[in-house]
């Protein structure tokens, strides 16, 4: 989960208007391809959530555009371009997890479009993510409850361990470097390896992993 800058929205929302239209209209006219267009250029075809790759392809694809507060509980949302992201499609975490909890306080999410999740959020090495140290509580709190509600650390906390795995080496390098030689000798190679990764998945994991302790 990482800051993602929203772009302007996609024409075809402003055809729509909540208590006359609904979601199911937007569909049958094919404007979903307009809006993945839109989250694609935001998310560069990660779930927003996890940040597994997605495809988006509505012919092959094993995503769908989730709106951070459902439309059942927020049907005036419905057509916001605010409230959409893309998620993946996994049943035990993301948007269909949170989907299916009762209901909760939606102000208790950090929305990574307006606040950036790694100012709450720290991934380790073995794939789990915690609340960052020296939160307040109020902070605390909303970190603690974005990694229950989309269930950060289920099955996605091993698929996490296996994608950072590969850099645990690199990792303990830079460690190494950071430990004998000056910023400047060491933080080119650092700012290399964050350039290399900023747009796989799990790179904000991938992240934490290489910045030196």
């Amino acid at each position: 989960m990482h800051k993602l800058i929203r772009p302007i929205p996609p024409a075809c929302l402003g055809r729509y208007l909540h208590g006359r239209d609904n979601w199911k209209q937007l569909i049958d006219a094919g404007h979903v391809g307009e809006i993945w267009l839109k989250l694609d250029v935001m998310q560069q075809h990660r779930c927003a959530y996890c940040e597994a790759k997605i495809k988006t392809d509505q012919m092959n694809s094993n995503s769908h555009i989730e709106h951070f507060r459902q439309r059942s509980r927020y049907r005036e949302g419905t057509f916001k371009w605010a409230n959409m992201f893309g998620s993946c499609n996994r049943q035990d975490s993301c948007g269909k997890f949170k989907d299916s909890l009762p209901p909760y306080n939606h102000s208790d999410l950090i929305k990574m479009d307006i606040e950036d999740p790694e100012n709450y959020l720290q991934f380790l090495p073995d794939g789990r993510v915690t609340p960052a140290k020296g939160l307040n509580p109020g902070d605390k709190k909303r970190a603690e409850e974005t990694i229950r509600i989309f269930n950060l650390n289920g099955s996605l906390r091993q698929i996490r361990e296996a994608a950072i795995k590969g850099y645990l080496q690199t990792a303990e390098e830079l460690a190494s470097l950071a430990e004998e030689f000056e910023e400047e000798d060491w933080l080119p190679l650092l700012n290399a390896e964050l350039e290399a990764i900023k747009n796989l998945p799990f790179s904000t994991a991938i992240k934490h992993v290489l910045l030196p302790s």
